[in-house]
């Protein structure tokens, strides 16, 4: 038995070395990696962006790390990042699916932990598009629905999941991965309930919302073996706008407040330009946005300042590139490392510090930076909204002093959360 194990382990260092020697000399360099775990002994799993930037200054802005035996070339800078996604964004547009994902006014001045009702607000916002209804936050199974996406978010984005994406004989052990399926069927029952309830009582004639206006599709469709509205692409759709729009926005603003909390002549002068342009009693409008441009520096500093997600999930290249000199075959994973772009010290004086001043100009005005931000986020009018609703009714008192507060973030892997906090909502 023994004999075949060291067999084995012989074959795979085999296998492993003709296919590294075989694309050195085409892939950009990087270090040299180890045989069946390549790099992933020289990267912390737990602070993945630290790690590459270290790599990225000893081997310059493109490079190679196998995290398995599989290679992934990373791209590092805002220039680079620019000419891949954006100059030449249907070379790089390719989705690299997570074989994981592929497996399937709260107390008025008591302290509270914010999250739970941070989450809800988003959630409740996309449900009225799904499912034409609000939930009341005190439902427990809405809470148990929101509480999921955020479980699953966390098990995706979390060293586990990252090494069982590039081991997948690893999902075979007992581990976290187990608690994603959990709780990725209970999200997909909560949906076919929505959907059974839809169905029941849909009117051809006079849809509500986006399920009604599915439904009507597939009817319509019904014949076609090739139509993309099936019942499983309805699920996933719903999946997918939940997922995206929900523990992003709660996240950021969760950590928003925080932020806020630290610094409050922030706070102060936000709420200064709520009074001058909205009043107590009017409630915001997106409107209003291109009238404040202290706040709207502030909802950029903060994404900027968090880098929620300092590694998104992988691309790929949909052809053979030559890219800067380097040669990269169709079909190879491609990691961006949005850290180097929002942490940018030539276009962010002091990128660790907090600071709205990032987006304003020397007359107060906000400046479109070329460099903020490769994408536009989807969620931009709910943070907005979100935020200035709440300095509007409340102003946040911390249970500590102001230079006290921690505001390192929880790195989970390829996220960056907010630690747990607790906060006062006081009534102005």
């Amino acid at each position: 038995m023994a004999l075949f194990v060291i067999l084995g382990i012989c074959l795979s260092c085999l296998i492993f070395f003709s296919l590294w020697h075989r694309g050195k000399g085409k892939l950009p360099p990087g270090p040299t990696p180890l045989p069946v775990v390549g790099n992933v002994l020289q990267v912390d799993v737990k602070n993945i962006s630290k790690s590459l930037s270290m790599l990225a200054k000893e081997y310059g802005p493109v490079f190679t790390v196998y995290l398995g035996m599989k290679p992934t070339v990373v791209l590092h800078g805002y220039e680079v990042l620019k000419e891949a996604l954006i100059d030449r964004g249907d070379e790089f547009s390719g989705k690299m699916q997570s074989s994981l994902l592929s497996k399937v006014n709260q107390g008025l001045g008591s302290p509270c932990d914010p999250s739970l009702l941070l989450a809800c607000v988003p959630c409740n916002v996309i449900s009225a598009v799904i499912f034409q209804r609000r939930f009341d936050y005190n439902d427990e199974i809405f809470q148990e629905f929101v509480e999921d996406f955020y479980r699953t978010l966390k098990a995706l984005a979390s060293p586990w999941a990252q090494l069982c994406s590039a081991y997948p004989i690893l999902y075979y052990l007992p581990g976290s991965h187990n608690k994603f399926f959990k709780h990725a069927i209970e999200q997909k029952e909560f949906i076919l309930r929505e959907i059974k309830r839809h169905q029941e009582s849909l009117n051809l004639s006079n849809p509500q919302d986006f399920i009604d206006y599915f439904l009507i599709k597939m009817e319509k469709e019904k014949q076609n073996t090739k139509s993309e509205f099936t019942m499983e692409n309805l699920v996933i759709t719903i999946s997918d706008l939940f997922g995206a729009g929900t523990e992003t926005t709660s996240s950021t603003i969760k950590y928003g407040l925080l932020l806020l909390l630290k610094h409050p002549e922030v706070t102060a002068k936000i709420q200064e330009e709520i009074i001058r342009v909205i009043g107590k009693h009017r409630s915001p409008c997106m409107q209003d946005r291109n009238h404040m441009p202290y706040t709207d520096a502030v909802l950029h500093e903060i994404q900027r300042y968090i880098d929620f997600v300092p590694i998104p999930l992988p691309r790929k290249t949909t052809q053979d590139v030559e890219f800067r000199g380097y040669h990269i075959p169709k079909g190879t994973s491609v990691m961006t490392c949005l850290t180097s772009v929002l942490h940018d010290e030539k276009e962010f004086p002091h990128p660790e510090k907090f600071d709205p001043g990032h987006f304003l100009d020397e007359r107060g005005n906000f400046k479109k930076r070329r460099r903020a931000c490769i994408g536009e986020g989807l969620a931009r009018m709910e943070l907005f909204l979100i935020l200035t609703n709440i300095l509007q009714h409340f102003t946040l008192k911390p249970l500590v002093n102001p230079e006290d507060i921690d505001t390192t973030p929880v790195q989970t892997g390829l996220l960056s959360l907010p630690p747990s906090y607790e906060l006062c909502f006081i009534p102005v």
